[in-house]
């Protein structure tokens, strides 16, 4: 096939055995083609602001050429362009926000309103009251850090629990809250209800997600053998301890 795009043709051509290679199509109309193909997906503004530049005599122009060319602009142009701005800056800021976390990090009592009661009403805050003596806290403590950088868009944090409420028991450690709107989703309070021993991080995920505080892909509940109890309860529940439930809401920060 002597229009086949080959070395060998190539050669061929130099030497003016093969005619020379047809032209192709006009540059921009093979652009424009492309573009529509790769369009498929994209966003109506997306494509329409770059068929608006490939077709415009001021496609190559820099910044300043742009700026200076602004007065060619037409309405329908202005409105592609700041559509288009709007998207991508809309986009922008979802970005941002999904990235503003990404770390389960230390606070005390006195910054536990700021923190978490008053965090952003969008955001949902995942955090856990901890003592450094009980392995079952450390081990939690883990797998939020690498629950944090998985979803990077939930504020995860953790906080000496002495630091919070006063006079609390061990038996009510770990104790895991999850927060939305400045009120209390769901909690998970003691070694049973925050998955055993042998809790596993998947299994941890799977708690959380089950409140709604994260996304995840499991099909159910990834520990099989035991019945997890999703702890979305009542605050007057614990009762037998001897601090008051509601201490859990409103730590002491004095």
């Amino acid at each position: 096939d002597p229009n086949e795009d080959t070395e060998w043709n190539d050669i061929l051509r130099d030497f003016g055995i093969l005619p020379a290679k047809e032209k192709p199509k006009d540059e921009i109309e093979e652009r424009v083609l492309h573009l529509q193909k790769e369009a498929e997906g994209k966003t109506k503004c997306d494509y329409f602001f770059c068929l608006l530049f490939l077709v415009k005599p001021y496609e190559r122009m820099n910044l300043e050429e742009l700026k200076e060319a602004e007065d060619d602009f037409d309405e329908a142009d202005r409105k592609a362009i700041e559509a288009y701005r709007q998207q991508r800056l809309q986009e922008w800021k979802c970005l941002q926000r999904r990235q503003k976390y990404g770390e389960l990090r230390e606070i005390c009592g006195e910054q536990y309103v700021k923190e978490v009661t008053n965090a952003p009403e969008d955001v949902w805050v995942i955090i856990h009251l901890y003592r450094s003596s009980i392995p079952m806290c450390l081990l939690v403590n883990e797998y939020l850090s690498l629950l944090a950088k998985k979803f990077p868009e939930v504020k995860f944090l953790k906080a000496i629990v002495n630091s919070c409420i006063q006079n609390y028991h061990d038996r009510c450690l770990p104790t895991i809250l999850l927060y939305k709107t400045g009120e209390i989703k769901g909690r998970f309070i003691g070694v049973a209800e925050c998955g055993g021993l042998h809790l596993k991080v998947e299994e941890l995920e799977w708690k959380l997600a089950e409140v709604g505080a994260i996304e995840n892909n499991f099909g159910g509940n990834p520990k099989k053998d035991i019945m997890m109890t999703l702890s979305v309860r009542n605050i007057s529940a614990h009762k037998d301890t001897n601090t008051k439930s509601s201490d859990v809401m409103k730590p002491d920060i004095e």
